[in-house]
């Protein structure tokens, strides 16, 4: 038999080994799992790497993952097909005229785009190559326009389709659908804040977001005229979510039909030919990959950790804290936001959602003056997805910093772009404890739909 090490020493060797191997630059998806088959040697004998093929095995026949590369293609084609440069022509024509005008139709497309892309990392891109230096152009102030694409760009976390939703679901054993809904209410929530954030700062000092002249402006009627291109794309997201609200079809059947849409949009703006299909595949393949292999890794880590104990472990130091279930839940919101610095958002996912979640159920519903289980189980669901929105703004390893430092003029330095995420960031935790003090934000939808 292997060797016999305590629950706390081995805590402080598993994820110390983790901490140093990824500050070494490996990649998560491998060091995840290459640590715990390791592990899984020194503590147990041959017979425990049985471990790995029983805890890969459910994730490789899971239905509810499908869902995953379906909704990346969709993206994928709609952005090959040039649907999200013009979307945000259009409604930059639109809300031109406002002070700040520029920089709220950043986050409205960004927050349409939500709904059209499961996947942070094409909004901000795409954000970043189409709106940044039109915002620029027009003499805005470097850090709202940066600001307002990077908050903007992480709603696609939070607004269904959301990929991170659906692997949620799938850890936490929750449906997708209804966590989708729970969604809704506080994606929207954010993005009202962002937007009133950066009109308030441009109507109390113009200079910041200047209006676009009046010649470049268009009429009411030019205006009607244009909306009207954009109809076949919001048309796709209406059915898409429509058929998941309504239940008429599950998030899978849902994304084929996305994707079928996806073909149909790109031939209806003639866009649909071999190069943009090819190229969509390809960033399918690639997306899919990354995700299922960090969710391979981490589920044989954690199932290990759990195995040895760690759940028992993890609960005790919580008690032990005597903090009562609020402070439980505010300490695992603050782990969450200092893993979010340093971790990608798979990762904590597969590390914190398998202990995170038995905790909260064992407290129960009362503890927090909701409804049921169901209503405890979706809520905690939700605060995870707004709280995931922080790390990829948050300093030093915020992923959509450094999306936007790859796309942004060279002279803008990168601690420019970190000091354009605070304020924004501030308002991501303001939703944050407005959903915790509030919970109908996230429950009031869900059961309004199912009853």
């Amino acid at each position: 038999m292997g060797l016999d090490i305590g629950i706390e020493l081995l805590t402080l060797i598993m994820f110390g080994s983790l901490l140093a191997l990824l500050m070494a630059g490996l990649p998560l998806a491998f060091v995840t799992g290459g640590l715990a088959c390791v592990f899984l040697w020194v503590l147990g004998d041959e017979r425990a790497l049985n471990i790995v093929p029983s805890r890969i095995f459910p994730l490789m026949t899971n239905y509810q993952l499908s869902a995953i590369p379906l909704f990346i293609f969709m993206a994928a084609m709609l952005e090959r097909a040039g649907i999200i440069s013009e979307m945000f022509d259009v409604i930059y024509k639109v809300l031109g005229g406002l002070k700040g005008g520029l920089a709220a139709a950043t986050i409205l497309a960004s927050t349409v785009l939500a709904a059209m892309v499961g996947v942070i990392g094409a909004a901000v891109v795409t954000m970043g190559i189409i709106a940044l230096p039109a915002m620029l152009a027009r003499q805005y102030d470097p850090k709202i326009a940066m600001g307002s694409i990077m908050a903007g760009g992480t709603l696609g976390i939070l607004i269904p389709p959301s990929i991170l939703a659906i692997i949620y679901a799938v850890v936490a054993e929750q449906s997708v659908g209804e966590l989708f809904i729970g969604a809704v209410i506080p994606g929207l929530l954010l993005s009202g804040m962002y937007i009133g954030y950066v009109v308030l700062r441009a109507t109390i000092n113009p200079k910041l977001g200047p209006p676009i002249p009046v010649a470049e402006r268009i009429s009411t009627r030019e205006k009607v005229a244009l909306m009207a291109n954009m109809a076949a794309p919001i048309a796709l997201i209406a059915i898409v979510l429509g058929v998941i609200f309504s239940g008429v079809a599950t998030p899978v059947e849902a994304a084929g039909i996305g994707t079928f849409g996806a073909f149909i949009v790109a031939a209806i703006h003639r866009r649909l030919d071999w190069q943009t299909v090819r190229e969509a595949s390809l960033t399918t393949l690639k997306a899919s990959a990354m995700v299922i292999w960090i969710m391979f890794g981490a589920t044989i880590f954690v199932g290990l950790y759990v195995l040895e104990g760690g759940q028992q472990f993890v609960q005790g130091a919580l008690e032990a804290t005597g903090f009562g279930p609020w402070g439980i839940l505010i300490i695992m919101m603050v782990v969450l936001v200092v893993l979010g610095m340093f971790l990608d958002w798979v990762g904590i996912l597969l590390l914190c959602v398998p202990i995170f979640v038995p905790i909260i159920r064992a407290m129960g519903p009362e503890s927090f003056g909701l409804g049921s289980e169901a209503d405890l189980v979706l809520w905690f669901g939700v605060l995870y997805l707004v709280n995931m929105q922080m790390s990829f703004l948050s300093p030093p390893f915020g992923y959509a910093l450094f999306y936007l430092r790859g796309v942004a003029p060279a002279e803008i330095p990168m601690s420019d772009i970190f000091k354009s995420a605070l304020p924004f960031l501030f308002l991501q935790v303001v939703g944050l404890v407005l959903c915790m003090i509030f919970p109908q934000i996230i429950t009031w939808l869900p059961r309004l739909v199912y009853g």
